[in-house]
């Protein structure tokens, strides 16, 4: 009888209780070595959402807190080091802190999530309250962090404050955690607070990394390099390990390894094709890397269904909105052209500005390429020359993002050309197959379009499909199906106009071969073969019109069947 097999750890951050109630475990605990061996007073990891940041915080809270649950390290990697493990497992005390829920409509609000956050860390170290080793004054500093009203003053100093009084209770420098520091900066930027919020993460920085003597170490962790000047202003001692850098490159995300290991576990090493090509194709460093969130949801979902398909898990962690402001910029031919070369898989060379302020990320199309490749939308391929990086889309999920925003953005412009649009509605309803045809090139100029180097057939099919049924859509009384069942098969789009009396039939085709005249008569041919005009002439339609579309990149052909 086969054992039961671990769960997956869906959403489980915290270190000892993934160790202990038997999540797997794709191991890196070598961090751990790393991060002594290559030691610096204050570390900051930046990388994309979802790729492990508040578990290996957790990890190193577990490892270095007095008291923690040693033999939970018992058969990872850094058991190996026994002379690491005697002089650093379970020896300082740690703070560590999330700001990950400082998600406010308002300063006052975000302020009153820091407190919580303060007071909730504070807690854990009750014990302070009754130490002989601290004075009715710092007692009475500690009872302050435990308050639901603090001042900002006190907020600011809060960590330092708590570091030195374990310290002096503990006798031992203390290690400082601090994980999505720039989750706050963030949520700031978009609610119209951020002045406000970089003056109060400044100074609490400045207060716990740059004149804090009590610490041992500080490990922050986030989703972008913030400007030194604006948040770590003379802090000289800050080692940055964002993406590019090679060091702790295979860290953060899964290795290809690490994916057939956990494939091959659950029985699953079938579908490692599927997860290369929905979840792969990060690189940090010199390492490639998957997405850990993604892998483990696909996981999870095959386990419930040996036929479930790869769907977006990641993009429903984030608003996107990089990507939605890059599309915007495709009104530009020359950014709409380097769009549609990253969209076809291709590589695209640009300058990275890896120091940001979040007032300097949307402000030009440079720094859109910056944020992007920061947040996991875009990655390198192979080795960049200075500050110039080859960037290209990752994988598929991503790719997705990109095609999603991009129909998206084309129906919301499909009102401003309601001229235009009308003229396309009216010539298909007459059946003027040559002015549909001209009408829809013209669109097609303008549009970003899906090139044929990345995707298959019936994918860049769906494409164009998308596009005139978002034309379409303009008609607000026609009726408009897709893929309705009709005959033995099923038509592409099938429309009512509103009287009634006409219906009209669209089959596409992407011609790969650029031969456009066949793919339309193949159209129209099977138009007739599988009777797609049944369901119209039973519903007592008189008229009804069979088009053939073809398509080739920006290229469009147009055919009426004759009648």
């Amino acid at each position: 009888m086969e054992s039961r097999k671990k769960k997956l750890p869906i959403g489980i951050e915290n270190f000892e209780k993934l160790l202990t109630e038997d999540f797997y475990y794709v191991d890196k605990t070598y961090l751990i070595k790393e991060l002594l061996v290559h030691w610096s007073e204050v570390t900051l990891f930046t990388r994309p959402r979802r790729f492990g940041k508040s578990l290996n915080m957790s990890m190193l809270k577990h490892f270095f807190e007095l008291g923690s649950n040693k033999e939970i390290f018992e058969k990872l990697a850094i058991a190996k080091e026994t002379a690491l493990c005697e002089k650093f497992m379970g020896k300082f005390p740690v703070i560590l802190i999330s700001l990950k829920g400082m998600n406010a409509g308002t300063y006052e609000k975000a302020l009153e999530m820091a407190v919580q956050t303060i007071r909730g860390e504070a807690r854990r170290f009750q014990y302070l309250l009754d130490s002989e080793h601290l004075t009715f004054y710092d007692k009475k500093a500690f009872s302050a962090l435990l308050q639901e009203e603090m001042t900002e003053g006190v907020l600011c100093s809060s960590l330092k404050v708590l570091s030195e009084l374990l310290e002096k209770h503990h006798g031992r420098k203390v290690i400082l955690l601090i994980d999505e520091y720039d989750v706050p900066l963030a949520k700031a930027f978009e609610r119209g607070y951020y002045d406000q919020m970089v003056l109060f993460i400044r100074n609490m920085f400045e207060y716990a990394l740059k004149t804090n003597d009590c610490l041992k170490f500080s490990v922050l962790t986030g989703c972008m390099r913030i400007s030194k000047e604006s948040i770590f202003t003379g802090l000289n001692n800050l080692k940055v390990l964002s993406i590019v850098e090679v060091q702790f490159d295979k860290a953060f995300g899964f290795t290809d390894r690490e994916v057939r290991k956990m494939l091959q576990y659950y029985g699953l090493s079938d579908h490692y094709g599927k997860v290369k090509e929905w979840y792969d194709g990060y690189q940090f460093g010199n390492a490639a890397v998957y997405c850990p969130w993604d892998v483990i949801n696909y996981c999870d979902a095959l386990l419930a269904d040996a036929d479930a398909q790869p769907k977006n898990y990641w993009s429903n962690t984030s608003s996107n909105e990089a990507v939605r402001r890059f599309i915007r910029e495709s009104d530009k031919a020359a950014v709409r052209r380097e769009i549609e070369a990253l969209v076809a898989g291709e590589v695209i060379t640009k300058e990275i500005y890896q120091e940001l302020t979040y007032k300097d990320m949307y402000d030009s199309i440079d720094h859109l390429w910056s944020v992007l490749f920061t947040t996991g939308y875009l990655t390198q391929r192979g080795k960049p020359e200075g500050d110039r990086f080859p960037l290209a889309i990752p994988n598929i999920e991503i790719r997705k993002i990109f095609t999603a925003q991009i129909m998206e953005f084309f129906k919301e412009n499909v009102p401003k050309n309601g001229e235009a649009v009308r003229a396309f509605c009216e010539a298909l309803k007459n059946g003027n197959a040559e002015c549909v045809e001209k009408r829809l090139g013209e669109y097609l100029k303008r549009t970003i379009s899906i090139r044929d180097t990345f995707v298959k057939k019936q994918m860049k099919e769906n494409f164009y499909h998308g596009i005139l049924l978002g034309i379409l859509g303009f008609e607000d009384t026609w009726s408009v199906s897709s893929n309705k069942e009709s005959g033995d098969r099923y038509s592409d789009i099938l429309v009512e106009t509103d009287d009634g009396e006409t219906g009209i039939i669209l089959e596409l085709k992407y011609a790969e071969n650029e031969m456009l005249d066949t793919a339309c008569r193949a159209a129209l041919e099977q138009i007739e073969r599988k009777r797609y005009a049944e369901a119209l002439l039973e519903e007592g339609v008189a008229h009804v019109l069979k088009y053939g579309f073809a398509f080739y990149r920006k290229r469009c052909r147009v055919m009426l069947a004759p009648g």
